[in-house]
């Protein structure tokens, strides 16, 4: 029989194993990238206003000022 005795083929199996190929991390990848995408804003908590205005990376959104009322913006 093939393989038993040493004459059989020498290929080696499909390779099902858990690899880590070009899809083995993409669900780690795609989490973060919705999770940035939902937090893109600052938005200003005063209930009047709701100004909301792009983040900017490496400032936090409670060190800026709402532009309309002056209040301290949240990360939304």
């Amino acid at each position: 029989m093939p393989g038993f005795n040493g004459t059989g083929s020498s290929k080696q199996g499909q390779g099902r194993g858990k690899g880590m190929g070009r899809k083995g991390n993409r669900g780690r990848n795609s989490a973060n990238l919705s999770q940035v995408s939902m937090n893109d804003f600052c938005i200003c908590p005063n209930p009047a206003c709701r100004e909301k205005i792009p983040h900017q990376a490496g400032i936090p959104c409670t060190e800026m000022k709402c532009p309309k009322c002056g209040a301290q913006m949240i990360r939304g």
